[in-house]
């Protein structure tokens, strides 16, 4: 029995590495280098080559290295005979809060705006807001949209959550799928943290968009394909948004002729909002393994039904 480590970014000898530190009874394997298929019964993965899981005939479970399953949904080999995990991780969720935190506070104060001036040497002092100026709406009530949530609310900030069902967090107002009008009517800084399903993919477009409070601002670090791009500009350039921070794409890198990089609105960043790092979520996996071989409950397990 062994586990396959499958990613195409050159950063698979550090995965590799964690695990040999921590876990010297698991065969590990890098699938860019000759290896026992037929020992395979895990795959840890992020971004995969499709159509991989159909050479490993004993496969049992696909784990994702990151929080997004998405990737794996979409590959035709993947099957409903095969588990799925995803990482819930202190540090991924200390990565998020920050991230949103300071995109918050950056368009709260203005610091885009005054990034701008400097390229143009003008010294200029604008107004800005106040946190009683803000409400702070969370699409997305999982593991990050809820710290996230409950992270805004020690700072202070009005937060409102949204998500397909009922959350309970002190403090807060939370809304359920059909509440959506009135979630969307109460909310200036949007932070999308939706997973990515056939009913998500594409929200954040025109329509959504026109039923936020005109100076609306847009913090997307969810999955790329949940924004269309092109309703988000022209929002934004209509007046009726006043800007992005935007994280995630459904192309990626991010082409260099894509016009959200050209927008003085839009924020972008490399899909940089929480990273996994490998000595910290190895120890998961490692238990996974374990459990898998044991015929146990795997931890943070995917409900592939759903889709998250």
């Amino acid at each position: 029995m062994a586990l396959l480590l499958i990613r195409q970014d050159g950063k698979t000898p550090q995965w590799l590495n964690a695990f040999k530190f921590q876990a010297t009874h698991i065969e590990c394997y890098d699938f860019n280098e000759p290896h026992p298929k037929e020992k395979i019964t895990m795959a840890l993965v992020w971004k995969q080559p499709q159509g991989l899981f159909g050479q490993y005939k004993n496969l049992k479970c696909v784990a994702s290295m990151g929080a997004g399953v998405d990737f794996i949904f979409e590959d035709p080999s993947f099957h409903d005979d095969l588990l799925m995990t995803r990482v819930v991780d202190p540090l991924l969720i200390t990565d998020m809060e920050e991230f949103v935190m300071a995109h918050v506070y950056a368009h709260m104060k203005g610091l885009y705006k005054y990034q701008t001036q400097q390229s143009i040497s003008l010294w200029q002092q604008n107004p800005y807001l106040r946190k009683k100026d803000i409400t702070v709406g969370i699409m997305g009530m999982g593991v990050l949209g809820s710290a996230t949530a409950k992270a805004l609310l020690t700072q202070g900030f009005n937060v409102f959550g949204w998500s397909n069902s009922k959350k309970r967090i002190d403090g807060m107002t939370t809304y359920v799928q059909e509440d959506l009008n009135l979630f969307l009517q109460q909310t200036n800084v949007l932070v999308c943290l939706l997973p990515l399903t056939p009913e998500t993919s594409g929200i954040l477009d025109h329509t959504l968009f026109s039923k936020l409070p005109k100076g609306a601002y847009i913090i997307h670090a969810a999955r790329g394909p949940h924004l269309v791009s092109e309703d988000l500009i022209q929002s934004i350039d209509q007046g009726h948004l006043s800007g992005a921070a935007i994280d995630v794409f459904p192309k990626e890198p991010l082409e260099e002729n894509d016009p959200l990089w050209q927008h003085l609105n839009i924020h972008i960043t490399p899909h940089c909002a929480s990273i996994s790092s490998p000595e910290s979520v190895v120890a998961q996996i490692i238990v996974n393994y374990n459990r898998l071989m044991s015929n146990q409950p795997l931890l943070n397990q995917v409900d592939t039904a759903k889709g998250y």
